[in-house]
């Protein structure tokens, strides 16, 4: 039986309560506050196309979400780690920001571009799948409002109710329709093309995991390249695009990801 004294559990028997209701992502935010304190929350739905939907979201301050719209929404979404988990239907569950993102993820321009500005620390998401050609994450970030990042001991508490927290976010969310299923997505290299960038597509490929934040030994493990053969197709690509860095390449091709 719950304990009525113990304010997370009674947070979660009201998450419980309001499922399928009005008032129930603010009761999920009250959990969570209860478990981890997290400084912001947010909750996305992925679509096999196009940019994610905000379902809800709460910060302690503005800058976490400063630049949600203006940048993310519009084609930085594409080199977030958890957006590429969802692609490859990684398994459902709750997964850390280190321990997903690509190994040079500090020096990729989505991090010094983007991801730095949020003023994040630390990332825990569940990815979830509620419905058929959706995926969904739920963030809680730590950022400057508390200064530290999630300890062993709370990843290990959101860990332990992640059955809870995927069964409650499936079964809140199962009839969302995710928008643009009507045409599938063209290839990320007929994209660029439609932009007037002609790529091959594994040149299209070794740039998107380049902006993602892949070095070159780990772009070679990924697709089964020798580091020599990558340092080509990088070269390549960079002749190709006109550009002599990752900067460069960076100022190039985020405009193009963005919508027409």
């Amino acid at each position: 039986m719950p304990d009525p004294a113990d304010p997370t559990e009674a947070a979660l028997v009201q998450a419980i309560r309001l499922l399928q209701r009005p008032g129930f992502e603010p009761a999920l935010a009250a959990l969570f506050a209860h478990m981890v304190a997290p400084d912001n929350l947010i909750v996305l739905a992925f679509p096999p196309a196009g940019p994610p939907a905000v379902l809800f979201r709460q910060s302690a301050g503005p800058q976490v979400f400063g630049r949600l719209e203006s940048d993310y929404m519009s084609g930085a979404y594409l080199l977030d780690p958890y957006h590429a988990l969802a692609q490859r239907r990684a398994p459902a569950g709750l997964y850390r920001l280190h321990d997903v993102a690509p190994d040079a993820f500090p020096r990729s321009r989505y991090f010094t571009e983007y991801y730095r500005q949020t003023g994040l620390i630390d990332e825990l998401a569940y990815l979830a799948y509620p419905a058929p050609g959706l995926s969904l994450t739920l963030c809680l970030g730590r950022d400057g409002a508390s200064g530290r990042a999630f300890s062993p001991a709370e990843t290990q508490a959101c860990r332990r109710l992640a059955p809870v927290i995927l069964a409650l976010v499936e079964r809140h969310w199962a009839g969302l329709a995710p928008a643009g299923t009507g045409a599938a997505a063209p290839a990320w290299h007929e994209a660029l093309s439609a932009r007037g960038l002609a790529l091959t597509p594994r040149q299209a490929e070794v740039a998107l995991m380049i902006l993602q934040g892949h070095s070159t030994g780990a772009i070679g493990l990924v697709l089964g390249l020798s580091p020599q053969t990558v340092k080509v197709f990088r070269r390549q690509l960079y002749q190709r695009c006109g550009v002599s860095s990752q900067a460069e390449l960076f100022a190039l091709l985020l405009p193009l990801l963005r919508p027409s």
